[in-house]
């Protein structure tokens, strides 16, 4: 093999293996029919058809169904994926997300996009990490997302490329029939003020280093993600800003047989470059681009024109088959004080969850996590790994 084309030294092993199609299969007697893609490659089903998230403080709905698949050789090709999970919540909160990671014939190339929309009652307490639990406020609005990008493989695991990247808030309600308006409550005055609309648009530029070969499970590797974003007037969008983002993560494995023993590491920095920024494009905690940071804190809990996290996870299987593991995790993040870019107030979070194997072809596990911080705690049943 060509060092042009480094080899996937981690192809998913199902030998032995036991998940819950598995199960379903003997106890119902069911036949499956593969299902082939335009490469003559199967496609991987995993569907969640109830679950509930950290994205607010009330029960909710959601379907959860991804799709993996390779558009290559195995040996040279990373697993695709792309994952559609519709929700809704008794709150009047629902959205349609849909991303998608994709590699290319001997992942010459990583195409990635995330479209999202949404209706989004949500609270915010504010900026800064020390605002206290009760110190919060009501905003509703509507939501549109489009993030795509492009990058190009240019030695062994590392990668190139542009995006395009798009942000429109609108309907933002702040009455609340509160005493204070949207724009007192943050002392921000882009993007909160009454009947306000903000619409971002523009280029990014990125760069990727992946050396594992599923980002639903990890195996032993390193990912590194670079985005600088720039936002132009001349693009669309209500003012100019930049941000960077970013994000670091690491996976150790103990193991010396086929069961999973491992150690994941995430660290990820993001931040406005600029003022002008929109009050709801500034960084906060469980909103970063794929939305599963600070397990344990109630998404959006820290807001500020910085943030700084980290994040460690222990995943071990408990049975040879790999049909049943756990997990154990710690957080910890800080977002920087109003207009300062200090890091003042650190805020932990800790937890533990179970593994069931739901299919081991594209070795996708669900997740059943409960996570506890300060003042709060969050149950959290999902499709994939939290990164």
């Amino acid at each position: 093999m060509s060092s042009d084309h480094p080899k996937n030294k981690n192809i998913i092993d199902t030998a032995g293996k036991t998940d819950l199609i598995d199960i379903a299969r003997d106890v119902f007697n069911i036949q499956s029919k593969r299902t082939p893609d335009t490469a003559g490659k199967k496609i991987y089903f995993s569907i969640l058809p109830v679950s509930s998230s950290n994205a607010g403080p009330d029960r909710m709905l959601l379907t959860s169904t991804t799709a993996s698949f390779y558009l290559g050789n195995p040996q040279t090709t990373y697993i695709s994926n792309v994952n559609f999970t519709p929700y809704f919540n008794f709150s009047g909160r629902y959205g349609l997300p849909i991303r998608s990671n994709i590699w290319l014939k001997h992942n010459m190339f990583n195409i990635q996009g995330d479209t999202r929309l949404l209706v989004y009652p949500q609270y915010t307490w504010g900026l800064g990490g020390g605002q206290p639990t009760d110190h919060k406020f009501l905003v509703d609005y509507k939501y549109v997302r489009f993030y795509q990008s492009v990058v190009k493989r240019i030695t062994s695991y590392l990668y190139l490329g542009i995006g395009y990247n798009l942000d429109y808030y609108f309907d933002v309600d702040s009455d609340n029939g509160a005493k204070t308006s949207f724009e007192q409550f943050t002392n921000y005055e882009y993007g909160t003020r009454a009947n306000q609309s903000s619409f971002s648009s523009g280029p990014s530029f990125n760069v990727l280093y992946d050396s594992r070969n599923n980002s639903l499970n990890p195996l032993p590797g390193w990912y590194g993600n670079f985005i600088y974003r720039l936002n132009y007037k001349s693009w669309g969008s209500s003012n100019s800003w930049q941000s960077l983002y970013v994000d670091v993560r690491k996976y150790h494995s103990f193991s010396t047989d086929n069961k999973k023993n491992m150690l994941a590491f995430w660290t990820y920095y993001w931040a406005t470059l600029t003022p002008l920024t929109p009050y709801l494009n500034l960084p906060a905690i469980g909103m970063e681009p794929n939305q599963r940071s600070g397990r344990g804190i109630a998404q959006n809990r820290y807001r500020g024109q910085a943030l700084l996290y980290f994040e460690t996870e222990y995943r071990k299987d408990l049975t040879q088959n790999g049909l049943l593991g756990f997990v154990v995790f710690a957080n910890i993040n800080s977002a920087s004080e109003s207009n300062t870019r200090q890091f003042k107030y650190w805020n932990p979070a800790a937890g533990a969850g179970i593994r069931i194997k739901y299919n081991k072809k594209s070795d996708t596990n669900i997740g059943l996590d409960f996570g506890v911080s300060k003042g709060y705690n969050s149950l959290l049943l999902t499709v994939g790994e939290a990164f």
